[in-house]
């Protein structure tokens, strides 16, 4: 007698495992954007790499990408397409496109960071579009923060890079003089001179820290999306930026400031004024950690004790309705 093989069933992969087609559309896409803008791309990453500012725009991909990676089994199985959003991405695109090409064939001037950002404005609204097309509104809203991200990729124009400089500049001018009177340092201010003894300084552009500080809220946002759930928090966390970017500033003209009271103005040209930006920046992270500790902290107590809250409720069965039958009803209302 002969035992028949038993039938060999494939076993099916995890759905986590697959990568759906649509998504592997929507992969090709980006990487037929990246074919189509090599050039400009390639200048942007050129232009970055030599910027006192955009250095960040090199990482700026890459974290959008693992993002995504890391979030993939929370992301929907369920794609559609909203043609309405990606058509409006890709019109939007289009014409900074072609503001791009035109405005220097029409013999306007347009500085190369302004041209760079027009076309990595373009480049991120084309990779929305395809997102809304393929993917559709349900994934894009649950991937909003990665896909949103890809905005820091996007130099800051000239004029927004100015107005920030300069904000910056008088901010921190306004937290050094503060800091010069709590410290006891004699000193003259006349708008952003300080007239100190021996020495005479003033608050310049490169003073602003304005790449620090984006870099500083880069960082919050990115902790506060890993980290904290309610959005009050993360918005506090984010908004924990603003003065701890000017404070650290004004401990830095002030520290350069004392050293040239105390030591001499020989240190003004010192490493810590002329390389001394990453020393600061680290210092100005403690305070951030910090507040990202606490608020974590706080978020998990809340979080956990709403879900104790919600656990101690115990339901109770229905009561039992009562026979119509009067010697049934007798017995259930007496329990016999």
């Amino acid at each position: 007698m002969h035992l028949a093989d038993p039938v060999k069933t494939a076993v099916p992969a995890p759905v986590s495992s697959r990568i759906p087609r649509r998504f592997l559309a929507f992969v090709l896409l980006i990487a037929g954007l990246v074919a189509a803008f090599g050039v400009p791309l390639y200048s942007l990453a050129l232009h970055a790499a030599h910027s006192n500012l955009h250095s960040y725009i090199l990482l700026i991909p890459f974290v959008s990408a693992y993002l995504i990676y890391t979030h993939w089994n929370q992301l929907p199985r369920e794609y559609g397409s909203a043609f309405g959003c990606a058509l409006s991405s890709a019109a939007i695109g289009s014409a900074a496109l072609v503001t791009a090409w035109r405005l220097p064939a029409s013999g306007y001037s347009i500085s190369l960071n302004d041209h760079l950002s027009l076309i990595a404005f373009s480049f991120v609204c084309f990779i929305w579009s395809g997102g809304c097309a393929f993917l559709g509104s349900k994934w894009m809203r649950a991937a909003a923060f990665p896909m949103a991200f890809l905005a820091f990729a996007i130099p800051l124009p000239d004029m927004v890079a100015d107005y920030l400089e300069n904000a910056s500049k008088l901010a921190s001018a306004d937290v050094a003089s503060f800091l010069f009177n709590a410290t006891g340092t004699p000193v003259l201010r006349d708008g952003t001179v300080f007239q100190l003894p021996g020495i005479t300084i003033e608050v310049a552009k490169e003073c602003s820290g304005i790449r620090s500080s984006l870099v500083l809220l880069i960082t919050s946002l990115l902790a506060s999306h890993l980290f904290l759930r309610s959005r009050w928090r993360r918005v506090l966390l984010s908004a924990a930026v603003i003065p701890l970017g000017l404070l650290r500033n004004g401990f830095r003209i002030l520290v350069i400031s004392l050293l040239c009271v105390h030591y001499g103005p020989q240190m003004i040209n010192s490493p810590i004024h002329r390389r001394g930006g990453p020393i600061f920046f680290t210092a100005s992270l403690i305070p951030l950690f910090l507040l990202l500790w606490w608020l974590r902290r706080s978020d998990v107590t809340a979080t956990d004790r709403n879900t104790g809250s919600e656990a101690g409720k115990v339901q109770l069965p229905p009561r039992m309705p009562l026979s119509s039958d009067p010697k049934l009803h007798e017995r259930q209302r007496t329990g016999g």
